[in-house]
């Protein structure tokens, strides 16, 4: 998912106050008077450094972007505003954060960068790029195409909000207003399936519309969630689970509201869609499932893979990258199956890896401890590498079932900034026998540590960045650092078992394939079957996997592109500081560098490592 920085403008105004003195008046034929002595002027307030207005813009900004995002605010553990969903789907929040944005870059440019120390700096450049960057997102030529697709069977709140709300998720369950606040937010789902409905009627309208393939994987995940009876559901998960503060009096009644707003409010407005997308918009829907077939799609696409990569690249670079890539790592599946003594094809040793019940796990529970297990691995190890862990402990578990089967291979959920919530490293135990245990090293370093928990929690951890850089970011960084992550574990050897390197290998072809198949799809008119048929020909993958992966990059276009590119970069600038630095090179300071401002566009990165092997062969 994109992270978008959503801002407000603050103005500061200092004025100068004169003070005026004016001669007494003097009556006619009365005795002089002495005047009073005038009051002393009042001096001009100190004008602001640069520094603390940057700072100030900085705080304003998403001081406001919390009250029109409040789930942002409710992820962080501020619950100011935990009795609102929100309505980011609405024509008036469009425009409050296109405004948003404006003001925010205007007031950016009042403040002289030049007067700024570097570290600031960083800050001016990529507030800026991610404030330009949101706004291209609201140009009405982009926006028009988005908003009457408001969610797929990848990226929709149909699938976000029921985990969110079930007690397990974002959403905390502690005291009375929790369970309170959780109700309303219940109203205002309501309201935005609705409103969803009437922005793909929109779509239909304009002849902007989703695929038939991703309507029916919509109308599948919302016929899994309605089996369910209402004391079933993830909906009724807070009351199957109430704190001792919460008296037995409440609880009756929270009991009898929760399971009345399921089955009077929640189930009927998801049938609502349910049916919607299954009698009427289905039938309007695209067959091609590339965005080249959508009207404004192939502009669209451009758009978003320069902006998933921060980088000014083309699709057509991109695709050519990935089939580089692609020829590089046959290479290293080659030397395992030699390694291995396997004396069939390539094509048949993936078929092995594939097929032999000794890479499969046995059950939910041997593979939650698998993972488990590698993370008694690598912890000892971290120390080696990092000067900074994170506070925040991680927790392994599969996804819940209504939702696995058209979820990735492994997600993460972040915990909170002050470490009580913990990270969730979540992976997918659907169709056991389609998962690999050659890939549970390498998940598991993508996914937890060093992966996402320690980039995401480092970051929002460190109170001395300002909260757009603490909770922000792009998804070329933060999945290119996770990628990174994975090669982590040569240099821990974690990877001397062949079978645990192929697992690897496995991952790192999955990213340079996405870069192709992504492309292929949406630029050149490969179809769902060609795409899978690509994936299993150069891969170990599983055919189930391969099918996840196709339709997700069929339903959120250009964002796989981004990991293979992000690491990539990460991976190079390492090698040249390696070798301008030499002896004076440190692991724990370059990963220091690249961690402890957040997530950087690219380009800003780059420049910062630039800056810091310049003043370390200085020093």
């Amino acid at each position: 998912m994109k992270l978008a920085l959503r801002t407000a403008l603050l103005c500061a105004t200092v004025s100068a106050l004169a003070a005026c003195a004016t001669a007494p008046t003097l009556a006619p034929a009365a005795p002089a008077e002495v005047a009073p002595p005038a009051e002393p002027a009042a001096a001009p307030a100190p004008e602001k450094s640069a520094h603390d207005r940057l700072f100030e813009l900085f705080k304003a900004s998403d001081e406001a972007s919390l009250k029109r995002n409040p789930i942002n605010a409710i992820f962080r553990g501020d619950l100011r505003y935990a009795d609102r969903l929100g309505d980011n789907i609405t024509d008036e929040y469009y425009a409050a954060e296109k405004a948003a944005g404006e003001a925010d870059l205007a007031a950016l440019h009042a403040i002289p960068r030049d007067q700024l120390n570097e570290t600031d700096q960083l800050a001016y450049d990529t507030f800026e790029y991610a404030t330009k960057d949101t706004l291209r997102s609201y140009d009405p030529a982009i926006l028009n195409l988005t908003k009457v697709r408001p969610i797929n069977h990848f990226f929709g709140i149909h699938t976000f909000y029921p985990t969110f709300a079930s007690g397990k998720g974002g959403a905390p369950f502690n005291t009375l207003e929790d369970y309170e606040n959780n109700l309303k937010r219940h109203k205002d789902f309501v309201v935005y399936i609705d409103r969803a409905i009437g922005r793909f009627k929109e779509g239909e309208q304009a002849g902007v519309v989703d695929t038939k393939l991703t309507v029916r994987n919509m109308v599948e995940q919302l016929d899994t969630q309605l089996k369910q009876k209402p004391e079933d559901s993830p909906y009724f998960g807070p009351v199957k689970q109430f704190p001792a503060a919460i008296g037995a009096a409440d609880r009756e009644r929270l009991t009898k509201e929760y399971r009345t707003a399921i089955s009077d409010e929640i189930y009927p407005v998801l049938t609502r869609l349910r049916d919607f997308l299954k009698n009427e918009y289905l039938g309007h829907a695209r067959e091609g499932v590339g965005l080249m077939y959508m009207k404004g799609g192939d502009a669209l696409y451009r758009y978003q893979v320069q902006s998933t990569t921060t980088l000014p690249m083309t699709p057509d670079e991109i695709h050519n990258l990935g089939l580089s890539e692609v020829a590089r790592i046959t290479k290293g599946f080659e030397k395992v199956r030699q390694e291995v003594g396997f004396k069939g094809n390539l094509a048949q040793f993936f078929d092995y890896i594939r097929t032999d019940k000794k890479f499969q796990p046995k059950s939910r529970e041997s593979y939650t401890q698998a993972f488990y297990d590698v993370q008694k691995k690598v912890e000892p190890k971290l120390p080696e590498l990092f000067s900074t862990m994170p506070k925040a402990g991680l927790v392994i578990t599969p996804y819940p079932p209504f939702r696995e089967k058209f979820e990735a291979g492994g997600s993460y959920e972040p915990g909170t900034p002050d470490g009580k919530r913990p990270g969730t490293f979540y992976f997918n135990a659907y169709d056991l026998p389609s998962r690999n245990l050659t890939e549970d090293t390498t998940l598991f370093l993508h996914e937890g540590e060093p992966g996402h928990h320690f980039q995401i929690s480092i970051a929002q951890e460190n109170e001395a960045l300002p909260s757009f850089m603490r909770f922000g970011g792009n998804t070329a960084y933060v999945e290119g650092w996770a990628l990174y992550a994975e090669t982590l574990g040569y240099g821990m050897g974690l990877y001397t078992d062949p079978y645990q390197r192929f697992g690897t290998l496995n991952d790192e072809m999955l990213r340079a394939m996405r870069l192709v198949v992504d492309t292929g799809i949406h630029a050149k008119g490969w179809t769902r079957d060609q795409a899978i048929k690509y994936m299993l020909d150069h891969s170990g993958m599983s055919r189930t996997d391969a099918t996840a992966e196709v339709e997700r990059y069929i339903a959120i276009p250009s964002q796989a592109t981004a990991y293979k590119i992000g690491a990539l970069t990460i991976q190079r600038l390492r090698a040249k500081a390696e070798a301008e630095l030499g002896p004076k090179f440190d692991i724990r300071e370059f990963h220091a560098e690249v961690l402890n401002t957040g997530a950087l566009p690219l380009q800003i990165l780059e420049q910062k490592i630039d800056r810091w092997i310049a003043a370390k062969k200085g020093s």
